[in-house]
């Protein structure tokens, strides 16, 4: 059944002062949205059940992406188009952009946004696991003030996360490391394209003659939440990519992860591929094995 459009009310303000000083006047009435994307879904299936919404779309506060010596900040109303086509975002964050290469079809990605992605707060996003690799910070505003929270441990469980009833995310900060990194990103569906994932798997290391001297490893749609892997990536952390330390990791990863059996997929076949690409992950590292479908490991900035 379809939702009635009369029941709904929809304000769009002139800019963010305006859009923070009525979720201050009346906090948790107005739910925002920035591309609509998923709400639309649910406004289609009878399913939207708030009924207040505050669009962001036209907000020039939350868009553009800036360049800097450190870091790369994006507006939270960042398409995802907007992140395939930056060119330093290529270069030195190539799974965020295989993510939004992997979101939906060419109109989601046109209007779908990054900081939609986050706070829809879906285990089985395709940006988050790779905002967690990269170490991303928010930027929460509200009318009294901002603040920075690292974007790791934001999701406290799921759908829930440390963002207040009076809040926005209005950036996205990715630190720039200046050093050589391997980068691995697959998401795996029931479709090459257009599908929700069963599995995202995301990982960035840095290694020096065959030993992990760094890495960040983080999955989704096998947790509560997008999920970063810090065991795992304890065991890796120093040691060679040999079959024992692979071993070890995998280990670690099955007690991390908490997969589950729904519509999609069983718990027993999301466990099984989440291991098998950590190995993929870590042979890749060392260019010691052929791909198959899906992108190739990228090895540069």
């Amino acid at each position: 059944m379809r939702s009635c459009l009369p029941d709904y009310e929809l304000v769009a303000p002139a800019n963010l002062r305006e859009a923070l000083a009525l979720m201050a006047g009346e906090p948790g009435a107005w739910k925002p949205f920035a591309g609509g994307t998923d709400l639309m879904v649910l406004l289609e299936a009878g399913k939207l059940p708030h009924k207040r919404f505050l669009s962001l779309w036209h907000l020039r506060e939350l868009k553009g992406i800036e360049v800097s010596p450190t870091a790369v900040t994006l507006g939270a109303l960042t398409t995802y188009t907007e992140v395939l086509r930056h060119p330093v975002l290529q270069q030195e964050f190539p799974c965020l952009c295989q993510g939004a290469r992997e979101t939906g079809g060419v109109a989601t990605q046109n209007r779908g946004t990054l900081g939609g992605n986050i706070a829809n707060a879906s285990p089985a996003a395709d940006s988050p696991p790779a905002l967690l690799v990269y170490d991303a910070e928010l930027e929460l505003v509200s009318a009294t003030g901002s603040r920075w929270v690292p974007y790791r441990g934001f999701h406290s469980s799921y759908k829930q996360m440390d963002l207040r009833p009076n809040e926005l995310i209005a950036r996205i900060r990715l630190p720039r490391v200046g050093r050589p990194r391997r980068h691995y990103y697959r998401k795996v569906g029931t479709r090459k394209a257009q599908a929700i994932s069963k599995v995202v798997f995301a990982g960035v290391a840095e290694v020096e003659g065959g030993v992990v001297r760094d890495v960040r490893i983080a999955l989704g749609s096998v947790a509560p939440t997008v999920l970063r892997c810090a065991k795992t990536e304890a065991v890796l952390r120093g040691h060679p990519t040999v079959e024992s330390t692979v071993a070890a990791a995998q280990a670690a990863l099955a007690g991390e992860i908490a997969p589950i059996d729904d519509f999609r997929s069983t718990a027993k076949y999301r466990r099984r591929v989440s291991l098998n690409l950590l190995a993929v992950f870590l042979q890749s590292c060392l260019g010691t094995v052929e791909q198959g479908p899906g992108p190739e490991p990228w090895y540069g900035a």
